[in-house]
């Protein structure tokens, strides 16, 4: 199973783009992965490794690379806060467009999932690119919160979602806390799209990660994953193979 790093052209900037693809020729369905706070790291390799163990061809696009560490530095804020929306949508859409130039690639099944800052990112993607035909949020906060030079939420685009959602909580988790996740429940339901939400008992945000030994939570992650695969497997293996 290769896996490998590829660099992609974004608005005259070039992005990093982690790579991987499943043994054969394909075409295969194509899952974006994308990361949380701490950027394209183990975690995110390792599930995007994963992915394509069960037959994705997965890319995980590196969303901190206009941030530089002294932009860190001499902003005094977080890489994560200084992205903005229009530039993620940007960055989901040349990925979107690397996976086109696969032949490997179906492009009538592609999906979407993140992890912390990816489930927000995941839900904005699904928003604003109808390529998706299914989605699944880790964990994803400040759904209900613009970033950068955004004039709104991906909560207030929820209407452009065009793909069944599949949402995982933490029961104990404050952002998403258990009233985002009715505020979310309503509003997809209210636009007609289809979803369904898992609570995982006593979890705390980032209960995938094993690299987190305070939030990670074995029995929330052994219980959402296969919850995942069987939802991808359902909406982007089920669809017709394009011509």
């Amino acid at each position: 199973m290769p896996s490998y790093w590829e660099k992609v052209p974004v608005n005259g900037a070039e992005m990093d783009l982690y790579v991987s693809v499943p043994d054969g020729d394909g075409p295969f369905p194509a899952v974006v992965v994308a990361q949380h706070a701490s950027g394209v790291d183990k975690f995110i390799q390792d599930m995007t490794d994963k992915l394509a163990g069960e037959g994705y061809a997965a890319v995980a696009p590196d969303l901190f690379h206009r941030i530089t560490d002294e932009m860190v530095e001499s902003a005094g804020k977080s890489k994560r806060d200084q992205l903005s929306d229009p530039e993620i949508v940007d960055d989901v859409n040349a990925t979107i467009g690397f996976l086109r130039g696969q032949s490997s690639v179906d492009l009538a099944r592609v999906g979407v999932t993140g992890f912390c800052m990816g489930g927000r990112v995941t839900w904005l993607a699904a928003a604003t690119n109808p390529i998706f035909k299914a989605a699944v949020p880790y964990y994803g906060g400040n759904i209900m919160v613009p970033w950068g030079n955004a004039t709104q939420p991906p909560f207030a685009i929820t209407s452009g979602i065009k793909c069944p959602v599949l949402f995982h909580f933490g029961e104990i988790d404050e952002n998403p806390s258990q009233e985002d996740m009715l505020a979310l429940d309503a509003e997809l339901t209210k636009h007609g799209v289809q979803h369904k939400f898992y609570t995982y008992p006593g979890a705390n945000h980032a209960f995938m990660n094993p690299a987190n030994p305070q939030r990670y939570q074995r029995a929330a992650a052994e219980m959402s994953w296969p919850r995942t695969l069987d939802f991808f497997a359902q909406h982007l293996k089920g669809a017709a193979v394009a011509g």
